[in-house]
């Protein structure tokens, strides 16, 4: 009998963990199926009017219909992405929380920051690829040059050097800008704003007569406020046709710019999945695209989980090298 009640004993013990881990399992099992139960906070790493606000303001709704949960965006701004990220990347793992991700947070900062609050390559998990498009070389109307190759004799001549303006330092805008320097050669100096709205604000009043600005400027342009000169996407924008491309003049430079929902590492792939798809949904429902390319002059992107991680660390490579030649650097 005591024998027995050994046996028994150890068999208990041994089984404990095993029982744990399979309670644990039906209770993940259970939230995963209940997803989502409450509401969920979409954070976007810039000001109001920016590309990622844009984006996200436009998705939010439909992701809220179809979830059946409200969609909260919150701006969280500053640190180009760092703060908004670090707010998710240290969130529960449960799909309440997320990020519109912008490019530069993923493939650049890492190279420019000295110390990252959090490693977004292993800290965030991808959900969705989003929009992707290129980047419009606009310049205040007060400047004389008329076209791309008036824009870099002035530049040439300027002197002192003209400022241009950007998102933030180590953000695409900057970037871009910095590499059409080296490869056109002409000296410009950089003025870091908060985002890609107040950059915007800045060159229309004329306080800094140039940026590398993103889609999102098209109605500006449109309206005469500012002057397109060129596009750095592959080809020209659908949004302002007329615009030439840079690599027409240039034909290896072809910059453009991406943004990504995503999620704490950890969160559990039946979640990921279920955002996945309802953002691709989303993503190609024709008024999505409609306002998309009204307001921002960007185009949906969707790809595969796999494609859009093999992006990411090809970018990451590439900027790298980037941020080296050009001798970038947030201390």
């Amino acid at each position: 009998m005591v024998s027995t009640q050994r046996d028994v004993e150890r068999m208990r013990r041994f089984l404990l963990p095993f029982s744990i881990a399979f309670l644990s399992a039906l209770l993940c099992q259970g939230a995963v199926a209940q997803y989502p139960s409450r509401p969920i906070h979409l954070l976007v790493p810039f000001p109001p009017g920016g590309g990622p606000d844009l984006v996200g303001r436009i998705l939010a709704p439909k992701l809220a219909e179809a979830l059946g949960q409200p969609v909260v965006v919150e701006n969280r701004i500053g640190s180009n992405g760092n703060i908004a990220g670090e707010a998710v990347a240290k969130s529960p793992a449960d799909g309440y929380t997320l990020l519109v991700g912008n490019d530069s947070l993923f493939v650049i900062n890492a190279h420019m920051y000295k110390q990252m609050p959090f490693d977004p390559l292993k800290d965030l998990a991808p959900v969705a690829s989003l929009v992707s498009n290129g980047f419009f070389l606009a310049v205040n109307p007060a400047v004389p040059a008329k076209t791309f190759p008036e824009f870099i004799e002035y530049a040439r001549k300027a002197d002192p050097p003209i400022q241009y303006a950007s998102g933030g330092n180590g953000s695409q805008h900057h970037l871009t800008m910095e590499r059409l320097k080296v490869r056109a050669g002409f000296k410009a100096v950089h003025v870091p704003y908060k985002g890609g709205a107040p950059a915007t604000t800045a060159a229309v009043a004329g306080e800094v007569p140039v940026m590398m600005s993103g889609t999102s400027t098209a109605p500006q342009i449109r309206s005469g406020r500012l002057r397109a000169l060129a596009f750095t996407g592959p080809q020209r924008s659908r949004a302002l046709p007329d615009v030439p491309t840079v690599a027409e003049f240039y034909p290896d430079f072809v910059m453009v710019q991406w943004y990504g929902l995503f999620a704490p590492a950890g969160t559990p792939e039946a979640v990921l999945a279920r955002l996945r798809a309802e953002t691709n949904k989303a993503l190609a429902l024709p008024d999505v695209r409609e306002r998309l390319s009204n307001a921002g002059g960007v185009e949906p992107w969707i790809t595969t989980p796999e494609e859009f991680a093999g992006q990411i660390r090809a970018e990451y490579a590439t900027y790298g090298q980037l941020v080296k030649q050009v001798g970038a650097r947030i201390d």
